[in-house]
């Protein structure tokens, strides 16, 4: 059967593991890493230590972007010693009833490194269609003539992201915007500036790969469908009219974090599932 693997934040209980019956031991993240990135890429390993309910030791909460990936790492594992001396066991996290998980999307690095892995190295390209500075144009910089110590650093950015193999292309659009508490100091404000460009160019980059699907076949292989849910009015818009983007009202520009976030909570609901294994 065919999966669908999006470019977000892995949220489903059939692609995150719980791991319990760990023994405390240096670089142990690092250890469950090794020996289940094997099945598949991993979106995060978070080991924890066991609550005084439970006894000594530590449990662990693997993220997969695969379902297929987490089933096959499941059954290979549960019972076995890997990387200790006692058996681990491992299973498919439950979901608690009522529970829900906010899906977020993946941040630009994450997104990188699922397309590389799905559709290799050569299988995508990106570019930047305009980079603009928007600080101050709505004036709020500036009041009676005179300018704010304080000062707010904006830039409006346009990524496109073309995979040549499946004919696909798509954009993001996303702003970037950070407040310079000394707008009067030039190595302060260049600072901010670079760091404002590279985040609109990042959320921008991961907006524009939220409307990719991957389709992984049974045999491997992997188709792509553009996921038109995720369309937004600067899709229909062309380069120039992406460039004039200056006074674009903010419902027209992508305003997603490209924070990489652990979904603690749902964290939270697997050690609910460990818990009532443990008694």
């Amino acid at each position: 059967m065919a999966e669908v693997v999006e470019f977000r934040v892995p949220a489903g209980s059939a692609q995150t593991l719980l791991v319990w019956g760990l023994e405390p031991e240096p670089g142990l993240e690092h250890s469950l890493f090794s020996a289940f990135s094997k099945f598949g890429l991993l979106y995060s390993v978070r080991a924890h230590r066991n609550a005084a309910v439970a006894g000594p030791g530590y449990y662990a909460i693997i993220k997969f972007y695969s379902a297929g990936d987490a089933s096959r790492a499941q059954r290979t594992c549960n019972g076995q010693r890997l990387f200790q001396k006692s058996p681990l066991k491992v299973c498919v996290c439950t979901k608690q009833k009522g529970f829900q998980q906010q899906v977020l999307a993946l941040n630009s690095s994450k997104c990188q490194e699922l397309a590389n892995h799905y559709l290799g190295f050569n299988g995508w390209s990106s570019r930047i269609i305009t980079l603009q500075n928007l600080s101050g144009f709505d004036g709020e910089n500036e009041e009676l003539g005179k300018t704010l110590q304080k000062r707010s650093v904006k830039y409006l950015c346009a990524v496109e992201v073309t995979l040549p193999n499946h004919g696909v292309r798509t954009r993001g659009v996303a702003l970037g915007e950070a407040d310079v508490e000394n707008g009067e100091d030039p190595l302060e404000f260049v600072t901010a500036t670079r760091r404002v460009q590279k985040l609109a160019v990042g959320k921008a980059l991961s907006g524009a790969f939220q409307k990719i699907l991957l389709v992984v076949l049974e045999n491997g292989k992997v188709a792509v469908e553009y996921n038109s849910s995720q369309e937004e009015p600067t899709d229909f818009l062309t380069e120039e009219e992406l460039k004039g983007l200056v006074q674009a009202p903010s419902s027209l520009i992508g305003r997603g974090t490209d924070r990489n976030s652990e979904g603690l909570a749902w964290e939270e609901s697997c050690w609910v599932s460990f818990w009532f294994l443990a008694l």
